[in-house]
C-alpha cells in the first residue's frame, strides 16, 4: 500500500485516538517539547472512561490536567524525572518516582522492564517519502515506537524536522492526529552575579578544541556568556537551549576537532524558545541520537577533551553530590548527569565539572555541607567527581584525600558557613584549620 493511503486510512479524532487507551495500560508521553498537546488534554477530559492507567514520562512542559487531585485512580503518574508540576503529586503520594538514568530508559522499553503499552508523541507532519521527525525530543521516542503496542502521533506543523536518527516512516504509526498547537517554550533564564562568577570560572576550564556538554538554565547560558573568544569547541551533549545559539551563530562552535561526528552539534533533545526551534529546523549540522547512544558514556568519551558542565543541590565535604533531591523531597532526577561525569572522565583530557550557588537563595543555609540532608541520594559519587565550582572558587578533587577535599570545598564555600564547616573538619581529622 502507498504510505499516502496507508496514512489517510489511519488519521483519527482525539477521542478516537484516547480510547485505544486500556484500563491498566502504561502510557508513555513523548519527552519535554515531544509531549502530545492534544492527546494528553483530550486524555484528561475523558478521564472517567479509565481505571489505573500509568502514564510514564520525563519532562513535561504541559499544562498537567492529568495530574490534578481527584486523577489519580484513572491516571497515575509514573515520572522517570521529577518536573516542576510532578513534584506537588509525588510529594502528595499521588503520582510515582522511578530513578533511572536517561540513558538506560530506551534499553528498559527494549528489555520489558517498562513494557509500553501506547507510546503518544508530537511530530513533524510527513515527508515526501512518507517520513515523520521526532523533531526536538530523539531521546527516548526511537525506541518507544519500536516497543509500544500501539503507537499514536500528533502531528504538528509547528516541530521543527531535524536531521540524524529522528526519523520514523508512517507504517510504524497505527493513529495520526492533527494539531496546530504552539509548541512549548522555556524563556531563558536570567543570569545573576554569582552565575557570572561561576560561568567565568567554568570558561578559564575550557581550552580551544574542547568538546562542551552544557544543560539549560543560568548557569549553563552563564557559561557560554564567557566562551566568546574560544575557538574550534565541539558540543555533544544531552540537550540545548537557547544559550548556545550565539556561541553557534558565530562558529565559535563548529566541532572541528572532534573525532566523532566531525562538524556535527550531538544532541539527543531540545528545548528553548521559538528562535531555538527555528534555528535546528532542517539544519544539517543538527545530528538528533537517541539517548542511549547520545549519552552512553563508551560513545561520549571517543571524542577527546570532553568538558561536562552541571549543577546540583549539595555537595558534601567527601565530594558526594546530591543533584535530584532535598533530603527525602524528590525535585529533580539523575538524567544524564553521571552519562557525561563518566563520559567526560573516559575522554582523553576530559574533565568533569558540577557547578553550585555556595548557598541557598535566602542565603540561609550553605550547600556544600558536612554530610548529605538526611534521606538524600547521591547523585554522582565521590569517586567520580572532578570539579567543583562555586562563585568562590574552583576545587579539583580527583584523586585526592579526604582531607585535602575538605579543605578544598571549604575553600570555596560561602564565607558565613566555613566556620562551622571547618569545625566539622577538625572533629574528623583533627587539625585547625583557619577560615
Amino acid at each position: 500500500m502507498d504510505w499516502r493511503s496507508y496514512y489517510k486510512e489511519h488519521i483519527v479524532t482525539p477521542e478516537q485516538a484516547v480510547s485505544m487507551i486500556r484500563d491498566g495500560d502504561r502510557v508513555v508521553f513523548g519527552h519535554a517539547v515531544g509531549e502530545p498537546i492534544v492527546f494528553q488534554r483530550t486524555m484528561a477530559r475523558m478521564a472517567e472512561q479509565f481505571h489505573n492507567v500509568e502514564v510514564a514520562h520525563m519532562v513535561y512542559l504541559g499544562s498537567g490536567e492529568y495530574l490534578q487531585p481527584g486523577m489519580e485512580s484513572h491516571f497515575r503518574h509514573n515520572a522517570l524525572f521529577v518536573g516542576g508540576l510532578a513534584r506537588k503529586p509525588i510529594a502528595e503520594n499521588r503520582a510515582d518516582y522511578t530513578p533511572a538514568f536517561f540513558s538506560d530508559v530506551p534499553r528498559m522499553f527494549r528489555d520489558g522492564t517498562l513494557p509500553v503499552d501506547v507510546f503518544a508523541f508530537t511530530c513533524s507532519p510527513p515527508d515526501e517519502r512518507g517520513y515523520v521527525s521526532l523533531g526536538l525530543s530523539c531521546d527516548y521516542g526511537a525506541q518507544a515506537v519500536k516497543s509500544a503496542k500501539t503507537v499514536i502521533a500528533e502531528f504538528n506543523p509547528n516541530m521543527p524536522r531535524t536531521y540524524g536518527e529522528s526519523f520514523v516512516h508512517v507504517s510504524e504509526i497505527d493513529a495520526f492526529i492533527s494539531a496546530w498547537e504552539p509548541l512549548p517554550e522555556s524563556k531563558p533564564a536570567k543570569i545573576g552575579d554569582a552565575d557570572r562568577q561561576i560561568g567565568k570560572y567554568i570558561a578559564d576550564l575550557v581550552r580551544d578544541g574542547d568538546c562542551l556538554q552544557l544543560g539549560i538554565g543560568a548557569l549553563p547560558d552563564a557559561v557560554c556568556s564567557f566562551l566568546g573568544n574560544k575557538k574550534d569547541l565541539g558540543l555533544h551533549t544531552e540537550m540545548i537551549s537557547d544559550g548556545v545559539l550565539p556561541l553557534l551563530e558565530s562558529g565559535v562552535i563548529n566541532g572541528k576537532r572532534k573525532q566523532r561526528d566531525i562538524g556535527k552539534v550531538c544532541v539527543t533533545f531540545l528545548m528553548g524558545t521559538r528562535k531555538l526551534y527555528d534555528f535546528v529546523n532542517n539544519n544539517p549540522i543538527i545530528n538528533m541520537l537517541p539517548v542511549d547512544v547520545c549519552n552512553n558514556p563508551a560513545v561520549i568519551s571517543q571524542n577527546d577533551n570532553v568538558v561536562s558542565i552541571n549543577s546540583c543541590v549539595e555537595v558534601d565535604l567527601q565530594g558526594q553530590v546530591c543533584a535530584e533531591a532535598i533530603g527525602l523531597r524528590q525535585i529533580s532526577g539523575i538524567g544524564g548527569q553521571m552519562d557525561f561525569v563518566r563520559g567526560a572522565n573516559l575522554s582523553n583530557g576530559g574533565r568533569s565539572i558540577i557547578a553550585l550557588h555556595a548557598a541557598t537563595n535566602d542565603g540561609t543555609a550553605s550547600k556544600i555541607v558536612t554530610t548529605l540532608t538526611t534521606g538524600a541520594p547521591v547523585t554522582t559519587s565521590r569517586c567520580d567527581v572532578n570539579y567543583i565550582v562555586t562563585e568562590y572558587g574552583v576545587a579539583q578533587l580527583r584523586g585526592q584525600t579526604l582531607r585535602e577535599r575538605a579543605k578544598r570545598l571549604i575553600a570555596i564555600a560561602h564565607p558565613k558557613f566555613r566556620a562551622e564547616l571547618a569545625e566539622e573538619f577538625e572533629k574528623r581529622f583533627g587539625e585547625k584549620l583557619a577560615v
